[in-house]
């Protein structure tokens, strides 16, 4: 599988959620920690391995997502935080899935097709390294990814090069 398939199979399966979670569909804890769980993971591989290899391709909209990904942790911790029976829940849940739609849409129709070029024989490898690392992050948790220890999505700074002292 491509680096950028395995990507859109993230974001569909998130799409699936917010879905549910909008329709009261099925344990609306369980899709809670179901959608934090998936969209933790997906930031991490995406800031750890996929942006740092685009940076060069299309620095510009690779530095959005950073500061997009950090706005929809944000948004998520106030989702998680809120209390479900509060008038203002479904509103922070329609927020944060805009977010992620706008997000998805610009990943989908700008970055990946770029991706895929300068990729190209390595989009395999990146994507098994990518579907490791998500795996292991679900594994470990949302919480550690979205608080205080989980440094690969706490601060949204790109990659080393770009810093300026």
């Amino acid at each position: 599988m491509k680096a950028t398939a395995l990507l859109k199979q993230q974001h569909d399966e998130v799409k699936a959620i917010f879905k549910s979670l909008e329709h009261g569909n099925g344990n609306a804890q369980a899709l809670l920690d179901k959608l934090a769980t998936s969209l933790a993971a997906h930031m991490v591989i995406e800031q750890t391995l996929f942006y740092p290899a685009m940076i060069d391709v299309k620095e510009d909209l690779v530095l959005e997502s950073y500061e997009e990904h950090a706005v929809a942790r944000f948004a998520l911790k106030r989702v998680l935080k809120a209390d479900r029976g509060d008038a203002s829940f479904k509103a922070k849940i329609t927020t944060l899935r805009e977010l992620i739609d706008h997000h998805v849409v610009e990943e989908e129709q700008d970055l990946f097709p770029k991706a895929e070029k300068v990729l190209g024989e390595g989009s395999e490898a990146l994507a098994m390294q990518m579907k490791e690392l998500f795996d292991a992050t679900v594994e470990q948790g949302y919480d550690e990814v979205l608080g205080k220890g989980g440094s690969a999505v706490k601060s949204a700074s790109a990659p080393g090069h770009h810093h300026h002292a």
